[in-house]
C-alpha cells in the first residue's frame, strides 16, 4: 500500500507539472475540466455550442483539458490541477485509496443498458482465439490500465483462469487506435468503445469475442466528479456548472441531429458512422437529468471489494447534499 500511494503522489506531481495551477482570483471563476472521448454529449455541447449556455463565458468559464481517460485525470484531481472531471468508479475510488482525493459525484454521462451497448473485447475473424482462456500469452490492447474498464475485464480474465498481470502482455490503447491495433497485429485482442466499434463492425473482419456486461451488469461507465475543497470552497460556481450538465444532456437527448453534428466535431467521426448507433438502443444508457445513479455505483464498489480490488467503500462519501444533478 505505501508503494501504491507512493506511486500515486509521484504520477500526482507530474500531473501538477505538466496542467499548472492557477492563481486563487481566477479559480473563483473558472473550473478547470478534464474530458475524454467517448459518451460526454452534455460536456461536448458545452464546448461546442456554449452560446446554448447563458452563464458559460459569462458568469463563468471553463478551461478544458483533453485526457487519454480517466485514471490520468484521477491523478490530476488528487494534484489539485483540475477541479473536475470525467471518472469512472474504480478510477475515482483508486484516487481515495492511493490519493487521498476527496471529491464529490456531480452528475452522470452514460452506462450500461439491459440490451444496449456494452464494451467488449474483439479478435481478428480468422484469430485462433475462440474463448477468454486462449488469450494466455497474448498481447491484449485495454483503453488505459486501472481505468474504467479494467476492474471488470480483469474479472473475467480471472474467472476463466487468466491471470491479468501474469498470463497476458496488456498494453494500453486507446480507443481511437483500437482498430488499427488489432488488424494491423500490435495487439491479439482489443477494447472496443463506439464510435469506434460501429466503424468497425462497418469494415467488417473481426468478431466479439466477450463484453463487460457478461460481468458486471448495468456498468457505471462514466460519471463527472469534482474536488470536494474545490465545491466547498465554490458551491455557486459548480451549481452553474452542474446546472449546465444537467441542460447540456437535456439538449443532447431532446435534439439528436445536432448532438450527431456535435459529437462529430468532436470525434472527428463521420456522421452516418455516429448514426448507426449513437443515442439509439445499440448504444449506452443516459439518465435524461444527468443523476448519478449512486445504488449502481455501490454495488460496482461492492464487487471491487470483494474481489480484493478495493477496500470497502461506501458511496455515501461521494454525495453532495445539495449539489448533484438534475440542478435546473
Amino acid at each position: 500500500m505505501q508503494r501504491k500511494t507512493s506511486k500515486w503522489f509521484m504520477a500526482a506531481a507530474v500531473a501538477t507539472g505538466a496542467l499548472g495551477l492557477v492563481n486563487a482570483a481566477h479559480a473563483q471563476q473558472t473550473i478547470r475540466v478534464g474530458w475524454t472521448i467517448p459518451a460526454e454529449e452534455s460536456k461536448y455541447w458545452m464546448m461546442r455550442r456554449p452560446a446554448e449556455f447563458p452563464d458559460l463565458g459569462k458568469t463563468y468559464k471553463i478551461e478544458w483539458t483533453q485526457f487519454q481517460g480517466t485514471s490520468p485525470m484521477t491523478q490530476a484531481l488528487a494534484a489539485g490541477a483540475l477541479d473536475c472531471a470525467t471518472q469512472a468508479p474504480l478510477s475515482l475510488a483508486n484516487g481515495v485509496v492511493g490519493g487521498n482525493l476527496k471529491a464529490y459525484i456531480v452528475a452522470q454521462h452514460v452506462y450500461e443498458k439491459p440490451g444496449g451497448f456494452s464494451v467488449y473485447w474483439a479478435v481478428m475473424d480468422d484469430s485462433p482465439i475462440r474463448n477468454i482462456a486462449d488469450l494466455k500469452g497474448k498481447t491484449v490492447g485495454i483503453s488505459v490500465i486501472g481505468g474504467g474498464t479494467f476492474g471488470p475485464f480483469a474479472m473475467l480474465l480471472k474467472k476463466n483462469g487468466v491471470d491479468p498481470d501474469k498470463d497476458i502482455k496488456l498494453v494500453e490503447t486507446g480507443f481511437a487506435i483500437s482498430e488499427d491495433a488489432l488488424r494491423q497485429g500490435r495487439v491479439d485482442a482489443v477494447n472496443m468503445n463506439q464510435p469506434f466499434a460501429a466503424r468497425a463492425e462497418a469494415k467488417g473482419g473481426t468478431r466479439k469475442l466477450f463484453s463487460l456486461s457478461e460481468e458486471m451488469p448495468n456498468i457505471v461507465h462514466i460519471l463527472e466528479a469534482c474536488r470536494a475543497d474545490f465545491v466547498d470552497r465554490n458551491p455557486d460556481l459548480v451549481k452553474a456548472y452542474v446546472r449546465d450538465i444537467t441542460s447540456g444532456m437535456k439538449k443532447a437527448l431532446a435534439n439528436r441531429d445536432e448532438t450527431l453534428k456535435v459529437v462529430s466535431e468532436v470525434l472527428k467521426a463521420p456522421v452516418p458512422v455516429l448514426d448507426t448507433y449513437l443515442l439509439k438502443d445499440n448504444d449506452f444508457g443516459r439518465d435524461p437529468g444527468a443523476a448519478p445513479n449512486f445504488e449502481a455505483i455501490q454495488k460496482m464498489l461492492d464487487i471491487y471489494a470483494a474481489t480484493g480490488m478495493l477496500p470497502k467503500m461506501d458511496v455515501a462519501q461521494f454525495k453532495h447534499p445539495a449539489i448533484v444533478a438534475p440542478l435546473q
